[in-house]
């Protein structure tokens, strides 16, 4: 069966037999990490990087005076550190939300990955994404109202974990309402509140860490949600991208859409 990282990829890049041999053998000898555990600190010079399998990570960072702000979650199928290659340390802290199954893969077993054409299209486009979820995230949270700001991030969640395998509108969030919080930059008090209205609004309900998104429609609605930032499907990757226009994005969206309600 092919783990999550395989399933990931496939969106991106079409893959065949041997690139899945190849990333199945570098996801092996996974190790269980418990929950609250840093995988790296800013400062650090890792030497490997790291692959999540199962569970929920973050990237995070802290002020000056000791303000978190978490900038990604990293799920299932996820590489958590591909820039170690180039950059010469950390700058930010990638932590365990949950208990997580991590492989530690080394230097030259990536770069072995890089040697593979399709292999090496399918990270970089991989990695191009995790750019595009990062300017979304600033937008998230420099323009929209705190509860389109949580709204947007559960959509982008339930997506994510579609795509590695997820069946349904609902999944585990081992998340508190502090990580959340700090997801989305604002106080846990009003955290509070803006789940109350998504409840009230009967949009999700969230208890003993089962989220349920009970409209999908609607929670996108709200929230201003626009998959296309993700960009999930490889099936319009060998057409040519002149005069595509506006008829593309409409077509990726519908395609998109239609995961998230099935």
């Amino acid at each position: 069966m092919d783990n999550a990282l395989v399933k990931k990829l496939e969106g991106y890049v079409p893959l065949g037999a041997e690139e899945k041999r190849l990333l199945n053998a570098v996801s092996r000898n996974a190790h269980t990490i418990p929950a609250h555990t840093n995988l790296l600190r800013e400062g650090d010079k890792p030497s490997v990087v790291h692959l999540i399998l199962s569970g929920f990570a973050c990237r995070y960072k802290f002020t000056t005076d000791g303000q978190r702000q978490i900038m990604a979650f990293l799920l299932p199928g996820d590489f958590c550190d591909m820039h170690v290659f180039v950059l010469r340390q950390m700058d930010h802290s990638i932590a365990t939300i949950s208990e997580s199954t991590v492989v530690a893969i080394p230097r030259d077993q990536i770069l072995r990955l890089l040697e593979n054409p399709k292999l090496s299209l399918a990270l970089w486009c991989a990695a191009l994404v995790d750019a595009a979820v990062l300017r979304e995230w600033l937008l998230n949270v420099g323009q929209r109202r705190a509860g389109q700001r949580l709204a947007h991030v559960l959509c982008e969640l339930l997506l994510r974990l579609r795509v590695v395998g997820l069946v349904g509108n609902s999944f585990e969030l081992p998340l508190t309402q502090k990580d959340l919080a700090d997801t989305i930059g604002t106080s846990t008090v009003h955290l509070n509140r803006v789940l109350q209205d998504l409840r009230r609004e009967d949009l999700i309900s969230w208890k003993d860490d089962a989220l349920v998104i009970k409209n999908i429609d609607r929670l996108m609605h709200f929230s201003g949600f626009n998959p296309n930032y993700l960009h999930i499907g490889n099936e319009e990757a060998d057409e040519p991208p002149a005069d595509r226009g506006d008829q593309a994005s409409s077509a990726e969206n519908v395609s998109v859409n239609k995961r998230l309600r099935s």
